[in-house]
């Protein structure tokens, strides 16, 4: 089942998360004050609407209580964030993710609902695509335009079963070269006999061509 997200503001981080996720094949609504900047989303979304941040009546007929995910990214203007955040909390969204540009920022986004917080010098628009429109992934890393690192679940159809018996390397182009037991553990290196656990995370290795063998 495709995933929907609204992504409200098109700075230069909202554009790349909302093309990201589009192109990932997610359901994509696009909410911006500027005419020009939703005319140049056509194409990359599913949906444009025009509509002042600021202004909770506007914010709430945006209907966000329908979407899996709402991305706030507008780090710039904190009112616009706060009514954004609270209101998506208001109407239950599973997902609240919010751009920041401060610490005090980051705290306030926090406090009235925010999920997660991006701070876009740590997490560019693709990255957080990557992690947004899977399951599986934790964390994505992009090494070089070829190469990517992934902190990940396991698949349930790994559960139960060691390196030996999965072959990731044949039959997903993935090498996992670290694991850890969840939160509480430390990353170790694998261990190709031993059973994976649900609450297992994986450090893999990938190239990003082949994302979608495991993001699928």
């Amino acid at each position: 089942m495709k995933k929907t997200i609204a992504v409200l503001g098109l700075g230069k981080y909202g554009i790349s998360l909302a093309k990201c996720m589009y192109d990932m094949g997610a359901d994509v609504l696009v909410v911006d004050k500027d005419h020009e900047r939703l005319k140049e989303m056509e194409g990359y979304c599913t949906a444009s609407v025009c509509a002042d941040l600021v202004n909770e009546d506007e914010v709430e007929m945006l209907g966000l209580k329908n979407m899996d995910i709402v991305a706030v990214a507008m780090g710039g203007n904190l009112s616009a964030s706060i009514m954004s955040v609270a209101v998506a909390k208001e109407q239950n969204v599973p997902l609240i993710v919010a751009k920041s540009s401060s610490d005090r920022m980051s705290s306030i986004l926090k406090k009235i609902g925010a999920d997660k917080v991006i701070v876009p010098e740590e997490y560019g628009g693709e990255q957080s695509a990557r992690i947004l429109a899977s399951n599986t992934f934790l964390d994505y890393f992009q090494v070089d335009e070829n190469l990517c690192m992934v902190d990940m679940l396991p698949l349930p159809k790994w559960v139960g079963k060691n390196m030996v018996e999965l072959n990731l390397r044949k039959n997903y182009k993935v090498n996992v070269i670290a694991v850890k037991n969840g939160n509480t553990g430390h990353w170790k290196i694998l261990d190709p006999n031993e059973p994976l656990d649900a609450n297992n995370e994986l450090l893999a290795v990938l190239e990003r061509d082949d994302l979608h063998r495991i993001n699928r």
